[in-house]
């Protein structure tokens, strides 16, 4: 019955599903990971570095991890191709706002105007949905820290921990055990490695497998910050230890 409804975004199957949609978040579903956690003093972000080939020069700048703005960040999980263009759209609105009004566009405000371009294509015949999910962390005056996620349908939600991307199921489930109210900075940090280290196919985690970022206030300003090696390496040794005393004792 599916096939006859799946060819084009525009139409409705009799149950009132759009397949093609479903099929872009089933692409997803398979892609690297990333986890976003919310705490009381920042927001962080990470996400699974998924490198093909030992050939290959790893790039310098993070490919799962976008500055949007001096006050919002995002993290990406599919086609990164598809992300690029969402990633420049959500950068010139940004700019826009600023120049416009003189101050940072609300976090909100730039994850719904990306939306509604996700939306359209969902609608419109001969488009195709991007395939891609965003985490998108952020701080503003209304609101303060803020972290979202938004899917290829359009749909966006505000949330304190979250999981896209490969084995999502699973870390959502590890972050509703988990997760504190009252968290600090440190302790999302660790919540994100400790998510992955349980969701990814490796026996241990290693800094070329992983980007990670966060969005904080420092000084009376945003400040987005992505991890060196050298700054993950001590997190990233007493979560693997901690997982290692988990595998003995079991």
């Amino acid at each position: 019955m599916a096939r006859r409804y799946d060819s084009r975004t525009t139409i409705f199957s009799p149950e009132g599903r759009l397949y093609q949609v479903e099929y872009a978040m089933e692409a997803i579903s398979h892609a690297g990971a990333a986890v976003g956690v919310l705490s009381k003093e920042g927001v962080v972000l990470a996400a699974e570095k998924k490198i093909m080939s030992k050939l290959l020069e790893t790039s310098k700048t993070t490919e799962k991890m976008y500055k949007l703005g001096d006050h919002v960040a995002a993290a990406v999980a599919g086609i990164t191709a598809d992300a690029n263009i969402l990633i420049n759209t959500a950068r010139l609105s940004a700019q826009r706002y600023e120049f416009t009004y003189g101050e940072p566009i609300p976090v909100e405000q730039l994850v719904q105007h990306l939306c509604d371009t996700k939306q359209g294509y969902t609608q419109y015949g001969g488009l195709r949905p991007f395939g891609v999910s965003f985490l998108f962390a952020g701080w503003d005056q209304h609101y303060g820290f803020q972290l979202y996620q938004s899917d290829p349908s359009g749909n966006y939600g505000g949330w304190k921990a979250t999981a896209i991307g490969a084995n999502n199921q699973a870390a959502q489930s590890i972050l509703r055990q988990d997760y504190k109210e009252d968290l600090t900075l440190d302790d999302a940090l660790k919540l994100v490695v400790k998510v992955l280290s349980k969701t990814m196919d490796s026996t241990s985690l290693t800094s070329d497998k992983l980007e990670l970022s966060s969005v904080t206030m420092e000084g009376g300003k945003v400040k987005y910050h992505v991890y060196t090696d050298k700054d993950m390496e001590p997190l990233l040794a007493s979560v693997n230890a901690a997982r290692a005393a988990e595998g003995a004792d079991s």
